[in-house]
């Protein structure tokens, strides 16, 4: 059942994303400096960042489930506030550190650190249903 919890999870916070950034494309292809092109879709746009994002979700969620198994976090609650708190206090500074290094606006930084926030309470959330 862990497998396919990880995988669940890892859907959800792929899909969460899907829907975070499709709302938020303009600020965040603004602040990110992507160029788009009329209709405003980015010129170089190719599979790849998004199988990478995928992976990336399985990952996180492989480990948030490892975590939360030894941490003995079984509701959904305490589910979706561990990873709540992952995502705000672990992931969301590391990509202000990367954001700040690389001159990016503070923009980029509350956009992307809202998807990690609420992408892992997301995952957090849909790990403890199984």
């Amino acid at each position: 059942m862990g497998f396919l919890a990880v995988i669940v999870a890892a859907v959800a916070g792929f899909a969460f994303g899907a829907a975070w950034y499709m709302t938020l494309s303009k600020p965040w292809t603004e602040a990110a400096g992507i160029a788009v092109d009329e209709n405003g879709r980015p010129v170089n746009d190719n599979a790849l960042p998004y199988i990478m994002a995928f992976v990336a979700m399985i990952l996180v969620s492989g480990m948030m489930r490892h975590t939360f198994a030894l941490s003995g976090i079984d509701s959904i609650g305490k589910g979706l506030v561990s990873g709540l708190g992952v995502g705000l206090f672990f992931i969301s500074p590391w990509i202000m550190i990367n954001n700040a290094y690389g001159d990016r606006p503070f923009k980029l930084t509350i956009i992307d650190g809202g998807y990690a926030t609420f992408g892992c309470a997301i995952i957090g959330a849909v790990l403890t249903l199984f």
